[in-house]
């Protein structure tokens, strides 16, 4: 793996509080931590938490998802504010040829309502499109998952429709908001 030894980890400075670096395996022990003690909290809008056993599945996560980054597949981001672990920007998924990311995050309960996924939103748009791998960013939650639906909304994503029990999460399916914003399709651009 000769070209993982070149890879350089990324940080995006979203203003003086927030700092997005790029998934490392050095952070694993405080990411486990903190998906542990949020987890009932994210268990409402995500499926995900309750398989989060270990460190040592986190850490083969966090591997895989530091190959994806840095091969351009996708994009991982830690939310650090004010130097302490918070939560999780990525582009779950990238399509190189239609230039499409598809964003996923989350945010420990206590840090909600400050603005840092919306503003660590606008960092991570601005950053991918003014590299020209990104034009076209798409956000999907669960209808009932309020905030993550203002998240979109306060971002100048506009609502392209509705999808119908697409979403396995505690024991029933939900219908799911797709949301999209595209650069340079308003004055809003990223």
């Amino acid at each position: 793996m000769q070209e993982s030894a070149q890879w350089q980890d990324e940080e995006l400075r979203v203003n003086e509080d927030i700092v997005l670096c790029s998934v490392h395996e050095r952070y694993v022990d405080a990411l486990y931590a903190l998906v542990v003690a949020n987890r009932d909290y994210l268990q409402q809008a995500m499926n995900w938490p309750q398989y989060v056993t270990g460190p040592e599945e986190t850490r083969k996560t966090a591997q895989g998802n530091y190959m994806l980054h840095h091969r351009g597949y996708a994009k991982m981001f830690l939310i650090f504010w004010r130097d302490e672990l918070c939560g999780v920007l990525s582009f779950n998924q990238i399509e190189p040829l239609n230039k499409t990311a598809w964003i996923g995050y989350w945010l420990a309960q206590a840090m909600q309502g400050k603005g840092i996924i919306s503003h660590s939103v606008q960092t991570i748009m601005q950053h991918y499109a003014d590299k020209g791998e990104v034009r076209r960013f798409v956000i999907k939650c669960i209808v009932t998952n309020e905030a993550s639906n203002r998240v979109a909304q306060r971002n100048g994503f506009a609502l392209e429709g509705r999808l119908k029990q697409a979403e396995y999460l505690n024991g029933a399916y939900h219908d799911q908001h797709i949301y999209a914003r595209i650069v340079g399709e308003d004055q809003n651009t990223p």
